[in-house]
C-alpha cells in the first residue's frame, strides 16, 4: 500500500509539472513571447508557478518515500506526457523520432521500476 501511495505521489508530481508547462506555454503565447511585463501579469504563468510549487511539495513527499535513484529517473515520464500534450493541445509535430525517443524513455522507466 505504501509503495502504491509513493508512486501515486510521483505521478501527481509529474502531472503537475506537465500542467505547469502547458500553462507556461499558453501564457507565453498570449504575452507574445518574452515580454516581461505581460508575463508578470499573466494568470496562466502565475497558475503554472503555483502548480510547480505544489509539485515541489509532492516531490518532497516522494523523496521521503522512494530512493532518489528510482524517483528521479521516473520523473522523465513528464517528457513523454509533455510531448503528447504538445501534439494534442498545441498541434506540434509528432515525428517517428520523437515517438521512438518516448518509447526508449518508457522502457527505461519500466526497467527502473522493476
Amino acid at each position: 500500500m505504501s509503495k502504491t501511495i509513493s508512486y501515486l505521489l510521483l505521478f501527481g508530481n509529474v502531472m503537475l509539472l506537465v500542467a505547469g508547462q502547458i500553462l507556461f506555454k499558453f501564457g507565453l503565447q498570449r504575452a507574445g513571447g518574452l515580454q516581461w511585463l505581460r508575463i508578470a501579469q499573466s494568470p496562466a504563468i502565475w497558475s503554472g508557478l503555483v502548480l510547480y510549487g505544489i509539485a515541489t511539495l509532492l516531490w518532497f513527499a516522494v523523496l521521503t518515500r522512494l530512493p532518489l535513484s528510482i524517483a528521479y529517473p521516473m520523473q522523465s515520464m513528464a517528457y513523454v506526457l509533455g510531448l503528447l500534450a504538445a501534439w494534442f493541445i498545441f498541434d506540434e509535430t509528432l515525428s517517428a523520432t520523437k515517438i521512438a525517443g518516448c518509447v526508449v524513455i518508457l522502457i527505461g522507466v519500466y526497467l527502473i521500476a522493476k
